[in-house]
Formats: C-alpha cells, sequence, structure tokens
C-alpha cells in the first residue's frame, strides 16, 4: 500500500522497483495486531491450512489453465484475456530447444498491470511518431518535432524503443509533465488532431507493431513468477496473495514443469464464502471490518481520481501505486459516482472505433461510453456501479458482494457517500491467517535461488 497522504493522481511518478520477491511490509503487521480474534482460533486455523494440500483446491472454471506463447502480439494477448475474461496468464517460451524445467518453459505472467505500463511508456513515442508523421495535417511542422519524432519513425527494434521512451518521455500520456526542447507539447497537440490514427502507429506500425507478450514479461515486471506444487499447503499460498502481496500463484505438478493450476485472490475469496456453516468461518465473517483492522488504510491515504480526469491519467495513477482500481469520486466530499479497473485499459485497446479523441477523454466519458455499448450495464448509460459497504458492515457481507460482483475491492462509504476507506481480496484473505514464525523461510529461500538462477536478480528477503 503506498504510504503518507494521496488524494489525487497528479505527477505522481515514483521509481521503479525492481523485480524482486515483495518483501514484507508494516501492513500485514498491522492487521494482525488489530484483529479482535481469539488467539486460539488463529492458531488452529493457521494450522488447519497448513494441514490442506494445494491439489484440494478447485481447478480453474474451464479445466484448463490458459497460456500464451510468447511471440504473441500484445493486442492478440489482449483479445485473449478479454475473451477468456481472466486477467492474467502464464506466458510459454517460444523458443525451440528451451529447457524442459518450469524456468524455462515459462517466461512469466501477462497481465493488464503490465500491458497498461506497455502502453503508457510507448503511447509517448506514438504521439511523437504522429507528430512528425501527420505535422502537416497537425499543423506541426518537421523542424518542430526534431530527431525523436523522425528517429521514432524509423525505429525497428527493442533496443530502440526502450532509448525513445525515455527520449520522448515529454510527450507523456498523462497530463501535467514537462519536457525541454517543446517536444511534449508539440507531440500532444499533434496527437489531440489525429484520432484513431493512434491506434493504427501503436498497433499496425513499427517498433510497436512487432512488440510481444514476451518482450513486456521480460520489460514490466510486477511480481515474480514463482510456481508452487500441489502438494504445498494451501497455508503457503494464502501468505503469498495476501502479505506478500501476489495477484496470482501457479501450481505444477512436483518433477513436471506443466501448470496445472493457477489460483487467484478472488479464487481464494470465492472458496472462502463457499465455508458458509462452518463455525469459524460464520464466527469470524459476522464481526464488523473494525474487529478486523479494516479499512486498513485512513480516509487520508485511499487514492482516487476525480471524474473529469483524463481517463488515461487514472491508468497511470494505478500504474505508479500498483493498484488495481481506483474509485472516481466528484466534488469535495469526494462523492462516489463510478470506478475503474486496471483491465478496462482493454476497452481502449479493443475498442478504438469508441475512443477516437481518447487524449481528452475523461474519466466520467468513458464510463458512459461503455455503459451505452456494454451488455447488463443498466439503463443510466453508466457501467455497473462498484460495490459499497458501510464502516459497520460485517466481513461477511463484504465478502458476499465481492464474490458475487467478482470484483477485487469494495469502497467503504459513509451516508453521503463519500468515499471513507476501501477493502480488498488482499485484505479479506489476511483476515483468516497469521504466519506462524519463521513459516515461509524456506519457501522463500527456495524461491530466490530459482529466481536467481533465471537471472531475474536479487530477491529480498523478509
Amino acid at each position: 500500500m503506498p504510504p503518507g497522504r494521496v488524494e489525487r493522481c497528479h505527477d505522481m511518478d515514483q521509481p521503479e522497483e525492481n523485480p524482486e520477491f515483495p518483501s514484507c511490509d508494516a501492513y500485514f503487521e498491522a492487521i494482525q495486531s488489530k484483529k479482535k480474534l481469539p488467539l486460539s482460533l488463529q492458531e488452529s486455523l493457521t494450522a488447519a491450512f497448513a494441514q490442506i494440500p494445494v491439489s484440494s483446491f478447485p481447478e480453474v472454471p474451464t479445466g484448463r489453465v490458459i497460456e500464451i506463447p510468447g511471440d504473441t502480439s500484445v493486442l492478440d494477448a489482449v483479445r485473449t484475456l478479454s475473451e477468456q475474461n481472466i486477467r492474467a496468464a502464464p506466458v510459454l517460451n517460444p523458443e525451440p530447444g528451451a529447457p524442459t524445467d518450469w524456468q524455462g518453459r515459462y517466461l512469466g505472467v501477462i497481465d493488464y498491470s503490465a500491458i497498461i505500463r506497455w502502453v503508457l511508456e510507448n503511447a509517448e513515442l506514438a504521439a511523437v511518431a504522429l507528430s512528425a508523421a501527420s505535422a502537416t495535417a497537425a499543423g506541426v511542422g518537421m523542424g518542430v518535432v526534431g530527431a525523436v519524432g523522425v528517429a521514432a519513425l524509423g525505429a525497428t527494434g527493442p533496443a530502440a524503443v526502450a532509448g525513445l521512451t525515455a527520449a520522448a518521455i515529454g510527450a507523456a500520456v498523462a497530463g501535467g509533465l514537462t519536457a525541454e526542447k517543446g517536444v511534449a507539447k508539440d507531440g500532444l497537440t499533434a496527437a489531440d488532431h489525429l484520432g484513431e490514427d493512434f491506434y493504427k502507429v501503436l498497433l499496425q506500425q513499427e517498433p510497436f507493431r512487432s512488440t510481444t507478450v514476451r518482450s513486456i514479461v521480460e520489460s514490466y515486471h510486477w511480481s515474480p513468477f514463482v510456481p508452487i506444487t500441489l502438494d504445498s499447503s494451501m497455508l503457503t499460498v494464502l501468505l503469498l496473495l495476501s502479505k506478500y502481496r501476489l495477484r496470482n500463484v501457479p501450481v505444477i505438478e512436483p518433477e513436471k514443469p506443466i501448470i496445472k493450476n493457477f489460483i487467484t485472490q478472488a479464487g481464494v475469496v470465492k472458496g472462502l464464502q463457499q465455508c458458509k456453516g462452518r463455525d469459524w468461518f460464520d464466527y469470524i465473517s459476522a464481526l464488523p471490518l473494525s474487529d478486523l483492522g479494516l479499512p486498513f488504510m485512513s480516509i487520508d491515504e485511499v487514492i482516487t481520481v476525480n471524474s473529469d480526469d483524463l481517463i488515461l491519467e487514472a491508468f497511470k495513477c494505478m500504474k505508479d501505486n500498483k493498484i488495481g482500481g481506483v474509485p472516481v469520486v466528484e466534488g469535495p466530499k469526494r462523492k462516489l459516482v463510478g470506478s475503474v479497473s486496471i483491465r478496462d485499459i482493454r476497452f481502449l485497446l479493443l475498442r478504438a472505433d469508441l475512443f477516437s479523441n481518447f487524449r481528452q477523454l475523461t474519466v466520467i466519458e468513458f464510463m458512459k461510453t461503455l455503459g451505452s455499448t456494454l451488455p447488463d450495464s443498466g439503463n443510466n448509460c453508466l457501467v455497473k456501479p462498484p460495490p459499497t459497504c458501510t464502516p459497520d458492515a460485517s466481513l461477511g457481507s463484504v465478502i458476499d458482494s465481492i464474490a458475487s460482483r467478482i470484483t477485487h475491492r469494495i469502497y467503504v462509504v459513509d451516508d453521503d457517500l463519500e468515499v471513507v476507506g476501501v477493502v480488498t481480496l488482499r485484505d479479506v484473505i489476511s483476515c483468516f491467517i497469521h504466519e506462524p514464525p519463521g513459516y515461509c523461510d524456506s519457501y522463500l529461500g527456495s524461491a530466490m535461488e530459482k529466481l536467481e538462477g533465471k537471472g531475474v536478480g536479487s530477491v529480498e528477503k523478509c
């Protein structure tokens, strides 16, 4: 969770983190210290989860884990994720003769968070390239754009993309960023007049068209890809998805490299919901959120976007803060009017006809456009409102709301619909477990060795 007071997401450029296994932080300890649960119950429940093998967890709904070859194009990968209604998928190494262990078979996981990072950074290049390619239509001279725009048109390889991203940082897609030599202003002005040509550059011209899933996975790490085996315990999985901040955990058979299951935060919470009727679940789920230390963040720490912010600014906010969604608010009281999820980036890529004026598209316009075109969106031309609860809601009601909506968060609001907190899937899972001293040491030690052996880099141990 991002520290400090953050109310709006303007110019929130934060340093990139190394692709390390997430270190433990104060979050989990704070949640544990606030839980008003008998210690004997927590210890018994933790011991029970430690005895449940991962093999007992239900398989993915289709019975087959969706895998995406590393040489798949970005757009085709987005189509696959959208059509399968999944947020992430493991990426297969397309090279013939690759090692047969899981480190050689899989390159990592592709998800919407990585796609957002790629879109936001490479859209800067597209804007500059457009300003050079369509200078006459945009009213911008070639001399104004200079070498950056010309180079963008001729770049053909990953190295050129990386270099140009740094050079063209001034042509950022989110407002508020500045650059030297006036490239940013002219690039942005040009792009505003070009509409759907943006998609032609980003998805149909070089160097963008040749971008594959492999290059995204290797360049935009969000969290490490370290599978567990079917004989691992569910306690390990629950800790990885809560304390250690992973969003999904691949499961492989012992001594085999094939992924047999893909356990997500959402899948675990739905599994918890099915425990209704058991004494331990009914006892914990009947407690109000405050008895479980939720919402974890104070009202000052809840990250929001205003309805009149640009939709690309909302996506940038999620990228910078490594969060999966943000509430959309209006007015000084931050009244909740909707929400935007990280997976909504797919609509900007798959529905270019709807967003020809994407650079000026506000969050509220984005939601209205989706609401008027998607099925089951209601009669008010807005996407379904996000799930909400009051500060005194029970944990069980929160689990029901999240599980039924297949969402990753629920917003805590007061009587005036002001956003005063947020409860995530990670928070819910944390309510049911704690980590015995040293429990994950052996697992994390093994994970570090495997990641370093794969060349991912050092892994910070908790």
